[in-house]
């Protein structure tokens, strides 16, 4: 994947700035587009076939959310960003789907980057998909890259039932609820990767082996992912409830603050994690180690104890005439008794000195 966007980067060389390139992966086949309008004794839901059919929403008193899943069709964003006054440089950063959590203040609106994970297979691995979002007055646009599903749908059924405050309050809130989404979920995604380090953590005490490696840095791969993701929005969050920006409503910035104290709670248990896995590497190798070094205790006792007894078979192999204990009649026996005695002697010894 990194080497599939890296390549899709070189196609920017030399261009200029704002020049318009979809960089990522394509998620969906056809762009989608649905609009939530509300105000607090009204709510209205419609699904729309056309780019065209967004724009008269534009300037409509009542609260407006466009969420559009797809950002591959770089004309249609282009009439997006025309009709709702974007700069060039935003709609270019939405086509790039590499981007970091980030926020900019265009004066009459907010363009804000976050990075939604999900898992996004059997085996708990986690999947990203950048999320835009545009704040301005009285409308917010969530672009989403068109990948299935989302995690916004607690925030629709709160629009949909009128339940809370968001029918009561600004497009500044309605963004603070769709990042609280985001970050909310971030949990649930730390809540299966704890699951599986705590598995990993009886694997590795049980029986640990080449597998096991390979789960530890997995994670350790995952780990650094998600503190990619996570480490950029606190600063995010921090610039949103400085309300620096007209947009941000001073009510808001209170939830902005609980977000903010739960992206501290996210980078926390993602350090804590980090911290573990790297202990857990340290276990695995120590116990691989230790395991060789009781193999090769067990061998070099075993050779040890034979070599007395290979130095007696090596003394009467020899084929000399004049050895005197080649003629006894128990001279066989006599060299079994003596070997058998001295390999005793030498397991007692060892048992003694605690070697074996």
């Amino acid at each position: 994947m990194t080497r599939h966007v890296l390549k899709k980067r070189s196609k920017k060389a030399g261009l200029p700035p704002g020049s318009l390139v979809h960089i990522g992966e394509q998620k969906t086949d056809v762009m989608k587009f649905s609009v939530l309008d509300y105000d607090e004794q009204n709510c209205s839901e419609t699904i729309l076939s056309r780019i065209e059919q967004c724009f008269v929403y534009r300037d409509r008193p009542s609260i407006t959310w466009l969420d559009i899943e797809g950002v591959h069709d770089i004309h249609a964003l282009e009439k997006i960003g025309q009709c709702f006054g974007l700069h060039p440089l935003v709609v270019e950063d939405i086509l790039n789907t590499d981007q970091r959590p980030k926020i900019e203040d265009y004066g009459d609106y907010l363009y804000i980057v976050l990075r939604m994970l999900t898992n996004g297979s059997e085996k708990g691995e986690i999947s990203s998909e950048q999320v835009s979002l545009i704040l301005g007055e009285n409308f917010v646009l969530s672009i989403q890259e068109g990948a299935k599903g989302d995690v916004f749908d607690s925030v629709r059924t709160r629009i949909r039932s009128s339940k809370g405050q968001i029918r009561k309050l600004g497009a500044d809130y309605l963004a603070y609820s769709l990042i609280d989404a985001v970050v909310d979920n971030y949990f649930i995604i730390l809540e299966r990767i704890g699951e599986r380090v705590e598995s990993l953590e009886e694997t590795l005490i049980s029986d640990p082996g080449q597998e096991t490696l390979h789960l530890i840095h997995n994670l350790k791969r995952e780990m650094i992912y998600l503190r990619k993701s996570v480490w950029p929005l606190r600063e995010v969050v921090s610039g949103m409830q400085r309300r620096d920006s007209i947009l941000i409503r001073e009510s808001t910035g209170y939830y902005l603050r609980d977000v903010y104290d739960h992206t501290i709670q996210v980078i926390d248990t993602v350090e804590t994690f980090r911290d573990m896995l790297s202990g857990m590497l340290d276990i695995y190798l120590s116990s691989i180690s230790n395991r060789t070094n009781a193999v090769m205790k067990v061998l070099t006792v075993i050779a040890t104890i034979f070599i007395p007894l290979t130095w007696i078979a090596g003394v009467y192999g020899m084929n000399f005439k004049n050895m005197p204990e080649l003629g006894w009649r128990y001279g066989y026996l006599a060299s079994w008794i003596a070997m058998i005695f001295v390999a005793l002697g030498m397991v007692i010894y060892f048992k003694k000195k605690k070697w074996w």
